[in-house]
C-alpha cells in the first residue's frame, strides 16, 4: 500500500508522490482516494500537493476513472500518460505570479519525442512551474531552433529541458546557445543502431557544451525533477 507524507516541512519533494505504473496501481489509487473509516491513514482529500501517476495507459485510466473521489479531481493527460490527482482545496487556489516556482522551457527534437516532453512539462506544471513548450525543432532543420532563440534566452527562463532521440544532438546545440542549465532527456526513438535510445544518451553524456545534465532514456519525469531542483532555491 502506498503512503503519503503529510508533513509540509518536507520540501525535498516538489509534489506529494509519483506512482509508477504497476499491476496493482488501480488498487493503490483506490485505497489512496477513498477514506477508510477504520483507518488512520489520510488520502488525497487532506493533501496539500498534487499526486501524479506516470505511464498510465487508456485501459488503466478507464479502471481508475470509475473510482469515486469524494473531495478532489482526477485528470488524465493522454499524450504524457500521466494521471494527476488534486484535492479540491488545490483546485480552488490559483497560483499567482509571485507563487510560481520558476519558468522552464521544454523542447523536443521531433514530434515522436512529444510524449516524453509532455511527461516533463505536465510534471513541472503540477509542481507550480511555468512551462514554455518548443516542439519539433531538431537539428535536421537547424533554423527551427535558431528561430526559437528569443524564447530560449528569455530573461525569465531558469532552465531548459531538451528531449531527443536519433543522434541526440539537440541538447548540445541548445546548451551552446543559452546560459541556463540544460537537462537532456534521451528518447528511444530511432532506427536499429540507436539501440533503444542508448546512442542518444551516449551523445548527450559526451556533450562538449558545458552545463548539460543527462537523465535516463524516456525519463521525462526525471528530467522535470532535475530541472525543478536546479531552480527551486532561486
Amino acid at each position: 500500500m502506498i503512503k503519503l507524507s503529510h508533513q509540509s516541512h518536507l520540501n525535498f519533494c516538489f509534489f506529494s508522490l509519483d506512482i509508477y505504473n504497476s499491476d496493482d496501481m488501480a488498487d493503490n489509487v483506490n485505497k489512496l482516494v477513498l477514506e477508510d473509516d477504520n483507518s488512520n491513514e489520510r488520502g488525497i482529500e487532506t493533501y496539500h500537493k498534487t499526486i501524479l501517476a506516470t505511464r498510465v495507459d487508456d485501459t488503466l485510466f478507464e479502471q481508475i476513472s470509475k473510482i469515486p473521489l469524494k473531495n478532489g479531481k482526477i485528470t488524465y493527460h493522454k499524450v504524457a500518460r500521466i494521471l494527476s490527482m488534486q484535492a479540491s482545496s488545490l483546485q480552488d487556489s490559483q497560483l499567482n505570479q509571485e507563487e510560481r516556482k520558476g519558468k522552464v522551457v521544454v523542447a523536443c527534437a521531433g514530434t515522436t519525442d512529444v510524449p516524453v516532453a509532455e511527461e516533463a512539462a505536465i510534471t513541472l506544471e503540477a509542481a507550480g512551474c511555468e512551462v514554455d513548450r518548443i516542439y519539433d525543432v531538431g537539428v535536421a532543420g537547424l533554423h527551427r531552433i535558431i528561430n526559437a532563440l528569443p524564447r530560449l534566452r528569455d530573461d525569465e527562463v531558469d532552465c531548459v529541458i531538451v528531449c531527443a532521440g536519433m543522434d541526440g544532438a539537440l541538447p548540445s546545440v541548445v546548451a551552446g546557445l543559452v546560459s541556463v542549465p540544460v537537462v537532456a532527456v534521451p528518447t528511444s526513438i530511432g532506427y536499429g543502431a540507436c539501440f533503444g535510445g542508448l546512442s542518444a544518451m551516449l551523445t548527450m553524456l559526451n556533450s562538449c557544451a558545458p552545463g548539460v545534465g543527462v537523465v535516463n532514456i524516456d525519463n521525462g519525469f526525471g528530467g522535470a525533477a532535475l530541472a525543478f531542483k536546479c531552480i527551486s532555491k532561486k
